[in-house]
């Protein structure tokens, strides 16, 4: 299980209405940082795929769903359940911090 592209117009259904917790990779290419967290989000998406759904937002595609909720600096990484938010990571982490901080939903 990798990863999937979410966009604007699929973000409501595929996100804010999925049954199990998502984590959001809001990104873009040009981006160095995005590019290192990069596989460990892929990583994270194989091993927990039973209970951590995993997406990615090219915010330079998505403006609306960046915008709408305030991305101002990427990585971010967001964790979405029941419709809401309930995490939020910003910036390049380590497998290990990323985790750590992602444990409740993973684990």
């Amino acid at each position: 299980m990798t990863a999937r592209a979410v966009t604007d117009a699929t973000f409501d259904t595929e996100v804010l209405q999925n049954d199990k917790p998502v984590l959001v990779d809001f990104w873009a290419p040009w981006c160095g940082p995005c590019r290192q967290v990069s596989p460990i989000i892929e990583e994270i998406a194989g091993e927990h795929a039973e209970v951590l759904d995993v997406v990615k937002v090219n915010t330079d595609e998505n403006p609306r769903t960046s915008a709408a909720y305030g991305i101002t600096s990427i990585p971010t990484l967001n964790v979405y359940k029941g419709g809401e938010l309930v995490k939020q990571i910003i910036g390049a982490r380590p497998k290990p911090v990323l985790e750590r901080e992602l444990a409740e939903f993973i684990g």
